[in-house]
């Protein structure tokens, strides 16, 4: 895989949030909307994509947009989705099989909830162990899975919920300075242990927003994103890793795939976690976010609370996590993976007005899905090579 090195880039990117969580529009037409507006970003149009994926249908999307690709992908593990479009995609591109790929992702659940449509429920299917091994015992999702592993956590090592706060308290610091979040009033790590238990030990601060949004990236070769509107952002490394579905299944509790896939990713790109100027890194949940920091190796395992209790990942700290405000408090639509692409290439084209960071070279969005189940990781940067 060292040839899918800088072989691909990022060249136009979009995303649709509001501060109300609400958008207008639904469905493809949203789809439809926010890829024109990545393809826009790059200085390209339909007629230059032969590459569709999309996490549900790519040959539905491909239908509905008039054209007809040489490489699709409906890949979907939740979440992570997005960074595994791109890194197929990066691959794809590579070996010849297509040239312009686009990925698009757009969800409205909080419309439809105040719409009065009724909730959408996965489809578990006959087969799922889910519903024989987990379901009948209570497990309440999405919480419940990640209440066990900061469980889990707090046991084995020690954390607090105060330093679970704090990544909440440091995320919205973000958020005030993103006039697009969700929420962007300051919180304190009191606020956020007052709020309402979700399940234990995660307060409702310690979870997810549930508003709409969708978002889109275009990625092509190197050679041809060179000749485009905006500065590439080189795929410099990519890994993708899963290693259970339910969580009764997930071999240890504090320590996600993301241990493998950030480890290829690194290396393919031959960095360490101290050339990372910006970490993207999902955040579902405080804990979600907290186990990305061990699993990648910006800690070691089990010293996470104590890393972020200084505010590290907050605006002026030394590791910038989640500039956008997050999925704690920027937007949440249900697969949060999309907009980790999109703050990172927007940071590494230096668009991103008072949040932005001094000149970055070298951005990580690292996804989760499912439950702690895929990780995937991408190594963004400004060069192709070092």
């Amino acid at each position: 895989m060292a040839g899918l090195r800088g072989a691909a880039a990022i060249v136009g990117v979009a995303d649709e949030v509001s501060p109300t969580g609400e958008l207008g529009g639904s469905g493809r037409a949203l789809e439809a909307a926010v890829i024109k507006q990545a393809l826009d970003d790059a200085g390209l149009t339909l007629a230059d994509v032969d590459g569709v994926c999309h996490s549900a249908s790519s040959m539905g999307l491909a239908e509905y947009l008039g054209i007809h690709p040489t490489f699709t992908d409906s890949t979907n593990t939740g979440g992570s989705s997005f960074e595994v479009h791109a890194e197929h995609a990066a691959a794809a591109i590579a070996a010849g099989l297509c040239e312009v790929v686009v990925s698009v992702y757009a969800s409205t659940p909080r419309s439809d909830r105040r719409g009065g449509k009724p909730r959408r429920r996965p489809d578990l299917g006959v087969n799922n162990p889910l519903v024989d091994w987990e379901l009948p015992y209570g497990l309440r999702l999405p919480m419940a899975p990640y209440a066990m592993a900061a469980t889990r956590h707090m046991a084995e090592f020690g954390t607090t919920s105060e330093q679970l706060a704090q990544i909440a308290v440091s995320t919205r610091a973000w958020a005030g300075l993103n006039e697009r979040a969700r929420y962007r009033q300051a919180i304190t790590i009191d606020d956020v242990l007052a709020s309402p238990m979700e399940c234990s030990p995660l307060h409702l601060l310690d979870c997810c927003l549930v508003t709409d949004g969708a978002g889109a990236f275009v990625m092509t070769s190197a050679a041809r994103a060179r000749t485009l509107a905006k500065p590439p952002v080189y795929v410099l490394g990519a890994g993708t890793c899963h290693d259970h579905s339910i969580i009764s299944q997930m071999p240890d509790l504090t320590t996600t795939p993301g241990v493998i896939s950030g480890a290829n990713a690194f290396a393919m790109a031959g960095i360490t976690p101290s050339d990372v100027d910006l970490l993207m890194g999902y955040d579902s949940f405080t804990i979600t976010a907290l186990l990305h920091l061990e699993d990648l190796g910006f800690c070691a395992k089990g010293e996470g609370g104590p890393f972020v209790e200084d505010g590290k990942t907050a605006p002026g700290g030394s590791l910038p996590m989640n500039t956008n405000g997050g999925g704690l408090s920027y937007t949440h639509p249900g697969m949060y993976g999309m907009f980790l692409i999109v703050e990172a290439v927007k940071q590494l084209r230096g668009e991103c007005g008072e949040r932005q960071l001094e000149s970055p070279e070298i951005a990580v969005a690292h996804g989760s899905g499912i439950v702690l189940s895929c990780m995937s990781t991408l190594v963004l940067g400004t060069e192709a090579t070092r």
